[in-house]
């Protein structure tokens, strides 16, 4: 046998890592050295739980934040019915459609039923924020409204006629819709009030009556922690779930730290603090992909505008709402957080990829010089002639710290084609200003940022057209200015 050989398969008595000194005895690790790479590998396993727990957590922050307002049983739904505003803690909501929110428990109720409205988008999530089906437009029943069955994945029955049948991979399941932002609101509101049923299969004889909670103006949070009780979020929702919701390999990450289905998650002294330290660090992971996305490695498809400096990125890296690989087998796992960290709501018609259909985005999460915005300085959006939309677009402007809507005196932090006195330039064209003041004549194209506060910016575009999937129409870069 070689000696180069030898030594390949080799531990040194002495090696020198980003740990420490690392000791062994002919190999053998001594007990200090143990315990040593113990605790970096329990840190290591902790870390990579949160980022791959981002997803069910917030989930559960969402199902939480309903009922503290009291939604609490599948009739009981929230709807923004005067639109969502900056007092709610929501994840990147928007300003100008009606959502209505529904959640629905089939451990707890079994099959269950959902009529819905015509007219509205929307879709089904399961409890680790996977897309399941399309509501509405994009979904079976083609915006004409229709009844729903979401089967519980552990039913055995036969599929009753009659019913688009919904197969989730848990027990919860998210169900969000978006009524026409280009209809008036008393209208959109009252079409789902008129429509929207929701009930358990063993209930169509008698349904309960749908409640209404109108949840505009209300302050409340969806968001899942970012410290410590993130482990505890995460572990309520491991013991409520159907155990097949993941796979054998995800679920042992969550064992290796404690988090075991039908076990009580109680760690030591010890762990409390792996998992303290572990969190914050994740924490900063997540938010170093959203800011900083590696487009030269694992998001290089994140760029709207790849081969460029711009600073514009899409929700969905690659328009792809799976994060999978060409094969479809390997997971993008830097992407899956990119998107779940900041955002909710999985569908295909949030990938527009038709002239007029769907929606799109484009999001700067720091300026044209790839600086954090700051709260205190000004900054100008140029928005060239002919927007294309199919319906309207809208710029708002989002907390960094919540990644909710901005709390500022503008209660919509939105400035869109709908907005009353918006100015456009003599050649078609808009400047959308962000500053703590507004300049002079242009009011109704500003939006108020708050000095020692960060934002960020994303442009909707709702039934884009063909300039801009072409890529032959596009916005400017969020510059610095002077006003």
């Amino acid at each position: 046998m070689s000696r180069e050989s030898v030594e390949s398969i080799s531990t040194p008595d002495k090696v020198e890592s980003s740990i420490g000194l690392l000791k062994f005895r002919d190999g053998a690790p001594y007990p200090d050295t143990a315990e040593k790479l113990y605790d970096y590998l329990d840190h290591m396993r902790a870390v990579d739980s949160f980022l791959k727990g981002i997803q069910g957590a917030s989930v559960h922050g969402l199902m939480k934040g309903a009922r503290e307002l009291g939604a609490k049983a599948a009739n009981e739904v929230l709807i923004f019915d005067r639109l969502m505003n900056s007092e709610s803690l929501f994840l990147t909501g928007n300003t100008s459609t009606i959502y209505t929110l529904a959640f629905l428990d089939l451990k707890r109720d079994g099959p269950t039923v959902l009529h819905s409205p015509p007219g509205v988008s929307g879709a089904f999530n399961d409890a680790w924020f996977r897309y399941v089906e399309d509501i509405g437009r994009s979904g079976p029943d083609k915006g004409r409204g229709g009844k729903y069955l979401v089967l519980p994945p552990d039913y055995k029955g036969n599929l009753p006629f009659g019913y688009f049948p919904v197969y989730p991979r848990s027990f919860r399941v998210w169900v969000f819709m978006r009524s026409p932002g280009e209809q008036p609101l008393e209208a959109a509101a009252q079409s789902v009030k008129d429509h929207l049923r929701i009930y358990p299969l063993s209930r169509k004889g008698t349904p309960p009556p749908m409640v209404f909670i109108s949840a505009s103006g209300k302050a409340f949070n969806t968001i899942h922690p970012n410290n410590y009780k993130f482990y505890k979020h995460l572990n309520e929702v491991i013991q409520y779930e159907w155990i097949g919701m993941l796979n054998p390999e995800t679920r042992g990450l969550f064992a290796s730290i404690g988090i075991e289905k039908g076990k009580a998650f109680s760690p030591d002294e010890r762990m409390t603090k792996i998992l303290t330290d572990a969190v914050a660090i994740g924490n900063g992971i997540a938010r170093s992909i959203v800011w900083y996305p590696r487009t030269d490695k694992s998001l290089a498809d994140i760029k709207i505008y790849p081969g460029t400096d711009s600073a514009w990125v899409m929700a969905f890296p690659g328009k792809n709402i799976f994060f999978n690989g060409p094969d479809g087998k390997t997971i993008n796992s830097d992407a899956r957080v990119s998107y779940f960290y900041p955002y909710t709501g999985v569908s295909p018609a949030m990938i527009a990829l038709e002239p007029g259909k769907g929606s799109d985005y484009a999001i700067a999460f720091v300026d044209e010089n790839k600086e954090p915005f700051d709260g205190a300085k000004k900054y100008k959006l140029h928005l060239p002639p002919e927007v294309p939309v199919n319906a309207f677009w809208a710029v708002n402007i989002y907390d960094s710290q919540t990644r909710s809507q901005l709390k500022t005196s503008q209660k919509f932090p939105s400035v869109s084609s709908q907005s009353k006195g918006i100015k456009q330039n003599s050649d078609g064209s808009y400047d959308i200003y962000f500053g703590p003041q507004a300049p002079k004549g242009f009011e109704h194209n500003w939006l108020e940022t708050v000095p020692g506060k960060g934002f960020f910016v994303i442009l909707r575009l709702y039934g884009p057209l063909g300039p801009w999937l072409e890529k032959t129409w596009r916005p400017g870069e969020v510059e610095p200015t002077d006003y």
